[in-house]
């Protein structure tokens, strides 16, 4: 066993010496208290170590221990509905052995020792097994766990047993002399190997008609949200983590306000999973690590989460991960790189802050899983990000973009003026369009990439029209540009805008989606040909259709919908019959 003593200390930064014989990441403990941290340099014989706890009233030469292991999480039954802190102990346990203040020093294993699991076998003796194959599966809640033979290990099944377990019993045997239990252990820094990743051709749906008509993104793809302080963030990650179409979800309240990710610890387990009108937390992993906690431990959460992640996706399913914020990470980047003497990059940070989260981003995909069968699961990460100020030039923001495939930039007027999602149709973008376009042409509709391509065309017209009016006034304006201020106030208010409380709204189906905009762009083609013919504007704003268009969102019924196109044409021909 390696031990030192303390020699220096900087905050959360240890230096230790007569550390001889570590490696890079191992997980020491340090002074009496026995304090968890993680060897981040190595100089000849002394170890610099990032505490994940408050270092107050350590001294030096008091005794470092290397664990001799790299900080890693334990997977298994027990993940789902677990609230874990950045280094995966369980806060409700911490709750219960310390009372309301998490005592230094005090450690929980990430999976309870004490529950017995029924597992049922999926193979026999006699088998022959490889890394990644399924062994067997577990209930939990609703959800079919599936038990994995883990990493570089392979055999003959000589023993397999069903019945009621602990995650250390021995379920399995190969070779005689290969135990398997329910429970693997793995380095939060290395990605979980994947047999190879696949195109991003799936679409997320998500039900929000912003994200999903107008800038999707896909399964197993990398999405950002920007935005300054109110502009929505958490509640647009909280919906896309209720709506989207994953079987599971990892949260990280990564460096959030205490408060508000005790708001997130209340809501989430009062939501209601609209597939299985079964609590949403039963599908659901939180690690919540608020800006009061140890900042090196805020580093460390981001690699918590996606290992969790990774470990369901190797099982087979979907998984959305919400990272809530990548900028608070980044802050904890630039702080412990400030105590380590580093040479510091732009704003202070870094200047290895774009690998960091590029290897972070690039954990994200859709991927075919090891083992027999053709099993394939996806990742899919949105990083939420708050630049300061609501400045998309900073760092965190700028690097950001390099690596995602689709940007939805909040915008705090349109927060202000109440208009949710707050999501800039201007500033924002998806690189996946190409890439889903066949999925929707096959399962939406073939027009759905023109419907699109013509809405954001309007969208940005009127950005030029409105510098016009506000110079000269709206009168100044022809007709014909007059109709495009009036149905992009249409796709403003009747489509892009959606309420997360209203019962009907909150999700809305892609084909409702389409046809929502299929009615609004056939408004406009039969406006523009009508009045071509010599009917005006304000006789087409006299009629009963822009009541029955802003009321499509409330409307379950799609063969409703449906009819309003028939119904356009009906009311604009019968303007012409009395002209």
């Amino acid at each position: 066993m390696i031990t030192g003593t303390i020699l220096r200390i900087s905050g959360p930064v240890i230096i230790a010496r007569g550390m001889k014989g570590s490696k890079m990441y191992d997980v020491v403990k340090v002074g009496e208290e026995a304090l968890r941290g993680e060897i981040i340099r190595l100089e000849g014989e002394d170890a610099v170590i990032q505490v994940y706890e408050d270092t107050t009233g350590l001294m030096t030469g008091e005794p470092v221990e290397n664990t001799e292991k790299p900080l890693s999480v334990e997977l298994g039954p027990g993940l789902l509905a677990s609230i874990y802190d950045g280094v995966q102990r369980p806060l409700p346990v911490l709750l219960k052995l310390c009372g309301d203040f998490i005592a230094r020093g005090i450690s929980a294993p990430g999976l309870n020792r004490e529950k017995k699991w029924e597992f049922v076998p999926s193979v026999k003796i006699g088998d022959t097994v490889v890394t990644g194959d399924i062994l067997g599966t577990v209930k939990e809640f609703h959800f079919e766990h599936r038990i994995l033979v883990p990493h570089h290990v392979s055999g003959t099944v000589t023993d397999i047993r069903s019945g009621e377990f602990t995650v250390e019993d021995t379920i399995c045997t190969l070779n005689s002399t290969t135990p398997l239990s329910m429970m693997q252990v793995w380095p939060v820094r290395i990605p979980r190997p994947h047999m190879k990743k696949l195109d991003p051709v799936l679409p997320l749906i998500t039900g929000q008609r912003v994200f999903d008509c107008i800038f999707p993104v896909t399964k197993g793809g990398t999405a950002m949200i920007p935005g300054g302080f109110g502009t929505g963030k958490t509640v647009s990650e909280q919906t896309l983590a209720k709506w989207s179409d994953t079987q599971i979800v990892v949260y990280i309240g990564c460096g959030e306000r205490g408060n508000e990710m005790t708001d997130v610890l209340e809501e989430f387990p009062e939501l209601v999973d609209p597939r299985t009108n079964l609590p949403l937390i039963e599908r659901t992993i939180l690690i919540a690590n608020t800006s009061n906690m140890p900042v090196a431990a805020r580093e460390a959460s981001i690699y918590t989460g996606i290992t969790i992640a990774e470990y369901f996706r190797d099982m087979g399913y979907d998984v959305a991960l919400m990272a809530d914020s990548t900028s608070r990470w980044g802050e904890a980047l630039r702080e412990v790189s400030g105590r380590l003497e580093e040479m510091p990059g732009e704003e202070g940070y870094p200047a290895y802050l774009a690998t960091r989260l590029s290897a972070f981003y690039e954990r994200a995909g859709r991927v075919v899983c090891m083992g027999a069968g053709e099993r394939n699961g996806s990742i899919t990460v949105v990083g939420a990000v708050s630049p300061p100020g609501g400045d998309f030039s900073e760092p965190i923001t700028q690097n950001t973009l390099r690596v995602v495939g689709t940007f939805w930039a909040l915008d705090t007027n349109l927060a202000y003026r109440r208009h949710f999602p707050s999501v800039n149709w201007i500033k924002s973008y998806s690189l996946y369009l190409d890439s889903i376009g066949d999925w929707y042409t096959t399962n939406v509709a073939p027009d759905w990439r023109e419907l699109r391509e013509k809405t954001m065309y309007l969208l940005q017209k009127e950005v030029e029209l409105q510098e016009i009016v506000q110079l000269v006034g709206p009168d100044a304006l022809p007709e014909s540009e007059k109709v495009i201020l009036d149905v992009t106030r249409m796709i403003r208010e009747d489509f892009l805008q959606q309420s997360a409380y209203s019962d009907l709204d909150s999700f809305c189906p892609i084909e409702k989606q389409y046809l929502m905009l299929k009615v609004i762009m056939t408004y406009y083609t039969s406006v523009i040909e009508r009045m071509n013919r010599g009917i005006t504007l304000k006789q087409v704003q006299g009629l009963s259709l822009k009541a029955d268009i802003g009321r499509m969102k409330e409307i379950q019924e799609i063969n409703l919908i449906q009819d309003l196109i028939g119904e356009i044409d009906r009311q604009l021909m019968s303007l012409e019959v009395e002209r």
